[in-house]
């Protein structure tokens, strides 16, 4: 059925003669091709004979229906490009709660086996006819308000607050953030409650919509190269105010001298967004200092729209990975252990998101290379140099069916993986490891590997996961290091990984961070979230300035 016919057929009347039942929402028919969220549409019959066909109960099969007519049967987990990014995020929920509970009744091994399958795929080209489709859309659908009721206390996830988890319509940045912030409840219970992280970014959402309803701040045009300590120039006074707004700089100081609480305030607002607090608006700081407050704004939603998917808080283990922080993070419950440091994959070899289980510590790791890189990189320098194998410490082992070589680089000093290589195993072949390139840690930017993640602190992490493994003390570890061989240890009990992607978060200390978005997924998200184009030019502007 299509989104936009101007008549009501039969299934249409069906459909809205449903709507007399209060559990399922009515059916918004303004919601069209031109402003929906999504470019793909179901026709609902066919969503009708697959609840008929997959013999959902009731209570499930009537919150489809209100799913769907909330989105005027828009696909929630497929578009043209391929699975959503609110699918991915479903998914590793999905296996989160499945690793972390004892709960088995979402363990659905057609879902799991069709989902595995999907998101290995390197291209994926939906059409809105194809029945693989339909039913997947449908399967992950119902899985996610399986999940939902079994996970989330009905009284703080609203039935139509579940329906629009995944976004329904493009909207006005600050329509949305009003519904958000100004939405009350008879019963006082909200979503924020049982996902405090959410819930965070909330509060920091409004104080930036009120700076917005302020009139914003002050664009400062730069004329200096660079302000530091003890300049004097009429920039140094709206460098002031910007900080002050965001509380990156106390008092009402609006003088042209750069102070030493000037260069305090500018220290903090650099921590905050990544860069090295030298405490000098140099031309990195001043570019994120001319941010919209309106494209802040857009940034805090998109990233509550991430946060809705991440794991609620539980006992036990995680390792967490933000991708554009390039941070790892070890947390035990509530408390974070410690973090470190990562390099992850560069454009075009983006880190991947998603979940696993880390299983297996390797010391001195043989490097398998990849076919990618035997095939772009590692056959022309052969060509160039019959010795380059040698040189690199590398060796064929074998070929694959098309006659490509296999080749490995063998453990020692050279090896890509360094010393130390720690296995999640997943459908994309990332791990984490050690690496050699150990100045690639002083940049504020670290995203040069071909997907995997490198490491700052090896040790570290491997004495963490090997504590309670008797005879695997730092001493061992080092021996186990230095040592000719490969050798795998496989701990006693497996720890979840999760890889995520958050260019806005508040920290432990209660700080909003902001991050560049290194893979263009904000820009994307922001094409699909948001109507108005005020700012496009500095999204597109900010992207080809990371080109070289």
């Amino acid at each position: 059925m299509a989104c936009n016919n101007a008549t009501t057929t039969e299934a249409e009347e069906s459909t809205v003669t449903t709507q007399k039942n209060k559990k399922i929402s009515s059916r918004n028919f303004s919601i069209n091709r031109s402003n929906s969220y999504n470019d793909l549409f179901l026709d609902s019959m066919s969503v009708e004979k697959i609840i008929a066909d997959k013999k959902n109960p009731d209570s499930v099969a009537d919150r489809i229906r209100s799913f769907y007519n909330t989105r005027n049967y828009q696909f929630a987990w497929f578009s043209g490009d391929g699975l959503t990014e609110q699918a991915f995020g479903f998914w590793n929920l999905y296996n989160q709660y499945l690793a972390s509970t004892k709960d088995t009744s979402l363990n659905n091994k057609t879902f799991r086996k069709t989902m595995n399958k999907l998101v290995a795929e390197d291209s994926l080209f939906p059409n809105s006819k194809n029945k693989k489709f339909i039913d997947t859309e449908i399967m992950l659908t119902s899985q996610f308000i399986r999940y939902a009721l079994m996970a989330y206390e009905p009284s703080y996830l609203k039935r139509k607050e579940m329906e629009r988890f995944v976004p329904v319509v493009r909207q006005d940045a600050i329509h949305l953030a009003d519904s958000l912030l100004n939405k009350k409840h008879k019963d006082d219970k909200y979503y924020e409650k049982v996902n405090p992280t959410y819930g965070l970014l909330k509060d920091q959402l409004e104080i930036y919509h009120d700076i917005y309803n302020e009139g914003g701040w002050p664009l400062i045009k730069g004329k200096s190269k660079s302000y530091k300590k003890g300049m004097k120039t009429p920039e140094i006074a709206a460098i002031k105010k910007r900080l002050q707004l965001t509380g990156d700089m106390q008092g009402r100081d609006s003088s042209q001298f750069f102070s030493d609480s000037t260069q305090s305030g500018v220290k903090r607002f650099q921590r905050r967004h990544g860069l090295t607090p030298t405490g000098i608006v140099d031309k990195l700081t001043l570019r994120e200092l001319n941010v919209p407050v309106l494209q802040r704004i857009k940034q805090l939603l998109i990233n509550m729209d991430r946060m809705r998917w991440l794991p609620q808080e539980q006992d036990g283990t995680m390792i967490m990975v933000n991708i554009p922080a390039f941070t790892l993070h070890v947390i035990e419950g509530k408390v974070e252990v410690f973090n470190m440091d990562v390099v992850v994959g560069k454009e075009g070899h983006n880190t991947r998101i998603f979940t696993g289980k880390l299983s297996q510590v390797v010391f001195n790791p043989h490097w398998n290379v990849p076919r990618s890189i035997v095939e772009k990189e590692i056959l022309p320098e052969i060509e160039k140099d019959p010795d380059y194998l040698e040189k690199e410490n590398m060796e064929i082992t074998g070929e694959t069916e098309d006659g490509l070589p296999e080749i490995r680089q063998k453990p020692g000093a050279k090896n890509a993986l360094g010393e130390i290589k720690f296995i999640f195993p997943n459908s994309y072949d990332i791990y984490f490891h050690d690496t050699p390139a150990k100045s690639l840690f002083k940049k504020d930017k670290r995203a040069f590997s071909h997907g995997c993640i490198r490491l700052s602190k090896p040790i570290q992490l491997a004495q963490y996961l090997l504590n309670d493994q008797p005879g695997w003390d730092l001493s061992k570890i080092k021996e186990a290091m230095n040592g000719d061989e490969e050798k795998f240890v496989t701990l006693k009990k497996t720890v979840p990984v999760l890889i995520t992607y958050y260019t806005a978060w508040v920290d432990e200390e209660g700080v909003l961070n902001f991050r560049e978005d290194i893979y263009d997924h904000d820009l994307e998200l922001s094409r699909k979230m948001f109507t108005d184009t005020i700012n496009s030019s500095y999204m597109l502007a900010k992207k080809s300035s990371k080109k070289p």
